[in-house]
């Protein structure tokens, strides 16, 4: 069978399995007695009818477009990090530490000063796991999971015994001082005349997130550690033979990987709720690897599909309040929407690329 053309594999199988997740959705709504198109209507309305509705959306998207080139890094090594939830809460414990602890003179000096602290700390978190791989032959995916829990474990030894300020019963650190507050994104649209909602979390951390796509798409495609990093991936023995390590790939796209994930405590810890708090990356590193598979590990992939878990995030939540369909089914149209972008994205494939294949004359014997 033919290869499917870029914009296809790019586009149209991703584009029909969304269709098809869709319908499925507007079933189960219409099983339960509820109007689908409704449903359709409220949500559309709610996460892109406004710009307090496209704030959120672009909120949860900045989370997800962090983690989803994360993950994309990683997936060009052939690595599957499936880590990047604890390293957003272990970047997030850097990027604390730099607010809370450095005298920042402002906010430019210490939005900077965080990136650096939390890539540093998620990049640190990765490390571990990349290393027991490269050396161990630890699989990744085993101990990328268990870093999970152990970071979740220390953050909340850390934020109820070290961080928690005195009398306070609320496990969480100080609040930042103000000089580290971020300007919203109202405020940073506002300079090109664009009018924005300011009741909402959407803050500069967006525009960080579109130049890390830009960072990544520069490194994988335009630098020869790039073409290292995605000759391992497609073949290790031929990367071997070509005198490309493999230890020092898997550490570096590991690293690269968890210092992606450790800064998207940008947007949520500095951004929006200016302290750290339990629970602080709310799966977003999970959601992540759903985000990398949709955009096929390409930045402008990743973009598109953490804009779409961000409309479903805000556009559900837009749905719980004003219909009587529970918002445990956001998680089901989620759920459907990752199963044909990823576990059955052959099911789609094979047919969108039976199309494609140029019918050939049999010759008479």
């Amino acid at each position: 069978m033919d290869r499917l053309p870029k914009w296809a594999d790019a586009l149209l199988v991703p584009l029909i399995s969304i269709l098809i997740a869709f319908l499925i959705s507007g079933l189960v709504i219409l099983a339960i007695g509820e109007d689908p198109i409704n449903a359709l209507q409220v949500m559309v309305s709610g996460g892109l009818g406004s710009t307090y509705g496209w704030g959120y959306t672009l909120y949860y998207a900045t989370n997800f477009l962090f983690t989803g080139l994360a993950v994309a890094v990683a997936f060009h090594a052939s690595l599957f990090n499936i880590g990047g939830d604890g390293q957003a809460q272990i970047g997030g414990l850097g990027l604390t530490f730099a607010c809370l602890y450095i005298p920042w003179p402002n906010w430019e000096l210490a939005l900077i000063g965080a990136s650096v602290a939390g890539g540093l700390f998620g990049a640190a978190w990765a490390a571990i796991p990349a290393w027991l791989q490269a050396k161990r032959g630890s699989h990744i995916v085993i101990t990328t999971i268990m870093f999970n829990f152990i970071a979740s474990a220390l953050l909340n030894y850390l934020l109820v015994n070290v961080l928690r300020p005195v009398g306070s019963m609320d496990p969480a650190s100080a609040n930042f001082p103000k000089v580290a507050a971020l300007p919203n994104l109202s405020a940073v649209l506002g300079l090109f005349g664009i009018p924005f909602s300011d009741q909402t979390p959407a803050n500069i951390s967006f525009v960080i997130a579109l130049l890390a796509c830009v960072f990544v798409w520069l490194l994988i495609w335009h630098t020869r550690f790039g073409f290292a990093l995605r000759a391992f991936g497609k073949s290790e023995p031929a990367a071997r033979y070509a005198g490309i390590s493999p230890v020092r790939i898997t550490m570096y796209a590991m690293l690269i990987s968890g210092a992606l994930a450790g800064m998207m405590s940008i947007n949520n810890v500095m951004g929006e709720s200016q302290r750290l708090i339990l629970n602080s990356s709310e799966g977003a590193g999970f959601i992540g690897i759903a985000v990398a598979l949709m955009g096929r590990s390409h930045p402008l992939g990743v973009l598109l599909a953490a804009i779409l878990f961000g409309f479903l995030y805000q556009g559900g939540a837009e749905l719980a309040l004003w219909t009587t369909i529970p918002s445990q089914l956001i998680w089901v149209i989620q759920a459907l929407v990752i199963l044909f972008t990823g576990a059955l994205d052959n099911m789609v494939r094979i047919p969108v690329a039976r199309l494609f294949v140029k019918p050939t004359k049999r010759k008479a014997p």
